[in-house]
């Protein structure tokens, strides 16, 4: 068991520290939204999901990669790292060199036009403030940048995990957040408070300050990738320029299907969010706005699955010898599907509360903003999907079969864009969330069919699928049926967590007795 609570104790601290940095980014959300207009919000939604994308191609899968790599050749860990800080390196002066000369076109191409919507709708209203075409290039320019230190800051943080590093590299994380919250709310209301009191220096900060201007989101989060940066040169003065071509050129042949099956995974995450921008009729933004607030209410969810990614991944590859690795791994899922399936029944059940974190400027934008809560049921489902896909993901990523990270990835990609283009003029931002759902159920069920096949793994099939199928009715019953009554949700909750403790009761005391 020795394995087992380790494997608990660093997801316990990647958890924690993953927990802490988004609440204090989640509490962000009602800030923006009760300071920004909804269509402002949207360019937020827009451009987030464009650098979400764009951070995936910069690391090149080369995190998985590294893990493996080590793994391979335990007695040759500095290459191994020289070699993946090179290869990112390398990548992220090529995306500079090709895209620089063409800033003007990508911040055309990213822009969402809400002066030409809102003309459309025949509204003589001044557009939201900061969603101009000149607004979209200073942007742009941003997360150039942005994308590019953070790419720098990859491997550094991957190599803190090899080494099992989980306080430090929580520390760094929650540095950045913490710089990152701070400056948005020195924009937001110190800066203005500063220059209404004209306390020192505040006619020198009002010669640029723009009250409003959603950008500052943008130069917020550049310092804090800056800082980060900073926090992890020790790491980075570890790099020697010692590099070993065959590795490099076996680590690119490994990553670069991993590469292809993140951008799919990402795509998944974003593209809705940009075809909503470039399909809705009308003024898109407002949609991106609602629609981009209200899955911020699932980013719960999708905290457990990311802590246990981070913990995961170092683990499965570490115990990957082990003549116990496929039991240890199946026991694992149990306790992983429990887990997901308990927090996706306790936000359904608690929606009713979570929906004050997204009002608006004023009881208008509140109620826009509420009728997007729709999509939260279907949102939240698809990211227990995601977690079971990335739990079962493990068999390819051991077997040195990474292609078929690709293929799933890839099957999923082609989902999403197909139908959101196809339903998303029709039904707007509720397509996307089911949409959404359909290609992570998919993707969970191709790894598992094609797992078993390659790299058979003992799951409890029929337990998981039981505590997956449960979670559904008591979602559905307490949303649809009892309308959200919060009383009545906690009551499925509490059924439900009682339940599995009761059935699970025997491998806890097993647990715990050892």
């Amino acid at each position: 068991m020795s394995t087992a609570k380790k494997f608990a104790g660093q997801t316990f601290i990647y958890g924690l520290s993953t927990i802490a940095s988004r609440v204090l980014t989640f509490f962000l959300t009602p800030v923006y939204t009760r300071n920004y207009a909804t269509a402002a919000y949207g360019v937020v939604t827009t451009m987030y999901s464009y650098v979400s994308m764009t951070n995936a191609l910069l690391s090149f899968g080369m995190e998985t990669t590294f893990f493996r790599y080590l793994n391979k050749h335990p007695d040759k860990k500095q290459k191994v790292y020289n070699n993946a800080f090179a290869s990112v390196f390398v990548v992220t002066v090529l995306f500079l060199l090709f895209t620089l000369p063409f800033l003007k076109q990508i911040a055309g191409f990213i822009n969402v036009d809400h002066a030409e919507a809102m003309a459309k709708k025949g509204l003589n209203t001044t557009p939201a403030f900061g969603t101009s075409q000149a607004d979209f290039l200073r942007y742009t320019i941003l997360f150039m940048a942005i994308v590019i230190l953070d790419a720098w800051c990859a491997i550094p943080f991957v190599k803190l995990r090899a080494d099992g590093q989980p306080g430090r590299y929580s520390i760094i994380k929650l540095i950045s957040v913490l710089v990152f919250v701070g400056f948005n709310l020195s924009f937001i209301y110190l800066l203005p408070f500063w220059i209404k009191h004209q306390l020192i220096g505040s006619v020198w900060i009002s010669h640029w300050y723009a009250k409003g201007w959603i950008g500052y989101v943008f130069i917020s989060e550049l310092i804090s990738s800056a800082v980060t940066l900073l926090c992890l040169m020790p790491q980075l003065f570890k790099i020697r320029f010692d590099f070993d071509r065959d590795m490099l050129l076996n680590m690119y042949r490994y990553s670069w299907p991993i590469l292809i099956a993140n951008l799919s995974y990402l795509v998944n995450e974003n593209m809705d969010k940009v075809l909503l921008g470039k399909l809705l009729p009308g003024d898109p933004l407002l949609d991106v706005g609602t629609y981009g607030a209200c899955s911020k209410i699932a980013v719960f969810l999708s905290i457990f699955v990311n802590a246990f990614r981070l913990g995961a991944e170092p683990f499965f590859f570490n115990h990957a010898k082990n003549k116990n690795a496929g039991q240890t791994y199946a026991r694992i899922m149990d306790f992983f599907v429990i887990a997901v399936c308990g927090i996706f029944v306790a936000l359904v059940a608690n929606i009713e509360l979570l929906k004050y974190f997204i009002k608006g400027k004023d009881h208008v934008q509140t109620l826009l903003y509420w009728q997007g809560i729709k999509v939260i049921p279907p949102l939240l489902f698809g990211y227990v999907s995601l977690g079971v896909y990335m739990n079962l993901s493990v068999w390819y990523k051991l077997s040195d079969q990474t292609k078929y990270g690709l293929y799933i990835s890839g099957i999923g990609a082609l989902l999403t864009i197909v139908l959101n283009v196809i339903l998303i003029p029709r039904y707007s931002y509720m397509a996307s969330a089911w949409i959404s759902l359909t290609a992570y159920t998919v993707m969970m069920i191709l790894s598992y069919i094609w797992g078993q096949k390659n790299y058979p793994i003992p799951y409890n099939l029929k337990k998981n699928l039981g505590y997956i199928l449960v979670s559904i009715v008591f979602v559905y019953l307490s949303f649809y049926i009892f309308k959200r009554n919060i009383f009545i949700g906690n009551a499925f909750l509490l059924l439900f967590g009682g339940g599995a403790l009761f059935l699970e009761w025997k491998n806890i005391k097993a647990i715990f007795s050892k």
